[in-house]
């Protein structure tokens, strides 16, 4: 996956507060995110090993041991290096910020043009860098809790450190494309949460359960979003490798299988593998939010 050269790219849809020095004290904490982590990819394996290692509430947006905890002494997002740094899709193609800002056009490009299409306004949902600890709208988050969306605030957070230790830590691979994919599966609930389909409950889990028809959906619209992305005007294409990443999906039954030797579906709140790459194929296909129904019926 790459970026035209000449594309030009804006910043305002990014907050950059990543070395901001933010401190965490214990007060209660707020709303519910909503995340997918890697989810879509063999990564999100590598996520939940990596949580696993670390102690940490999972890519699921589960804030986990952090809920009872606030930021004080909390600054301003403010703009940094990167408004001066990431000016192109050149910049996006040798930059791993200027990249993931370039996602953000495109992916937001898309849902606009979607929105328009069928009468409605979108909301912009901006995307925030941060290192270490911050406070969001749903509650105090770390490193440790992995990227994800927040309805409280309309934010998508992540910690580009991420991808970093996924590399270092487990030997993952994931290129470009899984690095937009991460980004798309979250905006695909901010989708959702425009769409009032986000608050609804998602705590409830099992195989056919709201948490994986939540999830897979997210998943679909991601792939929506795949389907038109060169339409954008801010990629050159996708390659067939690109593609077999994202069929490679890891549902909850490898995961389960891998982590603790037996599959429990009880439990699942992601869906199968099968699942997963069906509602992949289905939103690249189709290429129509229409065709990501997951509410109701078989999945």
């Amino acid at each position: 996956m790459e970026f035209k050269r000449d594309a030009q790219l804006d910043t305002s849809e990014v907050e950059d507060v990543r070395g901001s020095g933010w401190r965490m004290s214990s007060v209660p904490g707020g709303g519910l995110a909503v995340g997918g982590g890697a989810a879509g990819l063999m990564i999100t394996l590598l996520v939940f090993l990596l949580n696993g290692v670390r102690g940490g509430g999972g890519s699921g947006g589960d804030l986990g041991s952090l809920v009872n905890q606030t930021a004080s002494d909390p600054a301003p997002a403010t703009s940094t290096q990167i408004a001066t740094d990431c000016r192109t899709g050149a910049d996006a193609n040798t930059r791993e910020d200027c990249r993931i800002v370039g996602n953000v056009k495109s992916i937001q490009s898309h849902w606009r043009k979607e929105c328009a299409t069928d009468g409605k306004t979108y909301e912009t949902s901006k995307t925030r860098f941060f290192t270490g600890q911050l406070q969001t709208g749903c509650g105090p988050a770390s490193a440790d809790t992995g990227p994800f969306f927040c309805p409280e605030d309309k934010y998508v957070y992540i910690d580009l450190g991420f991808f970093d230790e996924l590399k270092s830590k487990l030997g993952a691979q994931g290129g470009p494309f899984a690095q937009a994919y991460v980004l798309v599966h979250e905006y695909g609930h901010h989708i959702q949460d425009l769409l009032g389909i986000l608050g609804r409950s998602t705590s409830q889990q099992g195989a056919n359960g709201r948490s994986v028809r939540t999830k897979l959906q997210a998943d679909c619209f991601a792939d929506v979003w795949a389907n038109h992305a060169i339409e954008t005007g801010y990629l050159t294409q996708l390659t067939d490798a690109d593609i077999a990443d994202g069929l490679d999906a890891a549902g909850d039954d490898r995961i389960q299988s891998g982590f603790q030797g037996r599959v429990t579906p009880e439990t699942w709140t992601h869906g199968s593998s099968a699942q997963r790459q069906k509602w992949f194929t289905t939103g690249y296909n189709s290429g129509s939010p229409g065709s990501c129904d997951t509410c109701k019926g078989s999945i």
